[in-house]
């Protein structure tokens, strides 16, 4: 497996070759170098347990990671994940969300903390060198935004200081009051490579030629990007007739028309905020050629759903499957290898292609 380059200079720069998107070991090896390396938006604290539950069961990016975790909230409200499996014979303990006072594994009664401490196991009074820190059940990095949980295997970077830069924009928004739609929630099976959907989204440049419909509601000639070390901005600014945020007098974008503020955190993460509330896109690997999307919307304001920058996201996103579709198909081809960059609209996919090339290097 060759090591990846990219130019910092994007005028120079060539694109990641095919190999990265067509070989298995580039695909196998990012499970390690990338994914369990960064973070991951596991829900939001209302969906992943009610108000009657302390703990529920969640997989970090399954199938292609399926570390089994469970979110626990403590005596203290506080949130954090630990693993869900049993430190005696690898058991998995929690399968729905519950409450209890301990976490208890149902195989051979081996009970733990709500913090993951050992707490008792019975038969085990003559067992030596007993408990030892390994029995304590494991703590992954775990980061709150608002009510959003995110979890970390191994993390290379903090991402409190990824989640500052989008709140310093957005924070202005009652984020408290966006609630979960399970009707306006979907998945999408792409048949292409994570990263090449991830491509897609992180440039406007395709906009005119393939979104005609948001084409019509954002100036194209002013959409902007904004790069941050492991995440990136879009603002699609509107035409005029289009719905836009109230924004306070002492935001950055204050007298700006924004229609949509399009948030990507590294690797596979949207968070795309509209008028009417938050729309959350997760990229996740199946393969290495194919992935699926899921969509989880947060509305605020339900009167300006479905017009605007955010009419039909349904069907931009279909137009996005298909041209993705095509690449998948396309870079399959002998006689192409790898592409350029345009110095004034791909911005955001230079970046991630040198974050790509920086972690599997690594």
């Amino acid at each position: 497996m060759k090591p990846l380059f990219v130019d910092a200079d994007i005028r120079k720069a060539e694109t990641l070759p095919t190999s990265f998107y067509t070989d298995l070991d580039y695909f196998e090896a990012a499970k390690a170098k990338i994914f369990e390396k960064s973070w991951q938006w596991i829900g939001d604290i209302d969906s992943l347990l009610s108000p009657l539950e302390n703990m529920a069961p969640v997989d970090f990016l399954s199938p292609l990671i399926d570390e089994p975790m469970v979110v626990v909230r403590d005596e203290d409200n506080q949130v954090k994940c630990l693993s869900n499996v049993c430190t005696h014979r690898g058991n998995i303990m929690i399968h729905q969300p519950t409450k209890s006072r301990h976490i208890l594994c149902n195989y051979h009664g081996r009970r733990f903390e709500l913090n993951g401490a050992f707490k008792s196991m019975p038969e085990f009074e003559e067992a030596q060198d007993f408990p030892r820190p390994c029995d304590d059940l494991h703590t992954y990095d775990t980061q709150l935004w608002t009510n959003h949980i995110f979890a970390a295997i191994r993390p290379s970077f903090a991402i409190a200081d990824v989640l500052k830069d989008m709140n310093d924009r957005v924070g202005f928004l009652p984020l408290d009051q966006f609630k979960y739609d399970a009707v306006l929630s979907r998945d999408y099976r792409v048949r292409s490579h994570w990263a090449l959907y991830c491509d897609n989204y992180l440039e406007g440049f395709h906009i005119p030629f393939v979104h005609q419909g948001l084409n019509q509601e954002i100036e194209y000639e002013n959409y902007e990007t904004i790069l941050y070390d492991y995440a990136n901005l879009q603002i699609g600014y509107t035409k005029g007739q289009s719905p836009s945020f109230d924004l306070p007098k002492n935001h950055i974008d204050y007298g700006k028309e924004v229609a949509a503020y399009y948030y990507w955190l590294f690797p596979n993460m949207m968070f795309n905020f509209y008028p009417w509330g938050l729309s959350v896109n997760v990229v996740k690997p199946l393969s290495h050629d194919s992935c699926k999307v899921s969509f989880y919307s947060y509305v605020y304001d339900a009167q300006k759903l479905n017009i605007g920058a955010s009419a039909d996201l349904d069907k931009v996103e279909r137009e996005d499957e298909f041209v993705v579709e095509g690449v998948q198909r396309g870079i399959q081809s002998r006689f192409y290898q790898s592409g350029r960059f345009s110095p004034t609209r791909e911005q955001g996919v230079h970046h991630f292609h040198r974050l790509i090339a920086t972690f599997m290097n690594a």
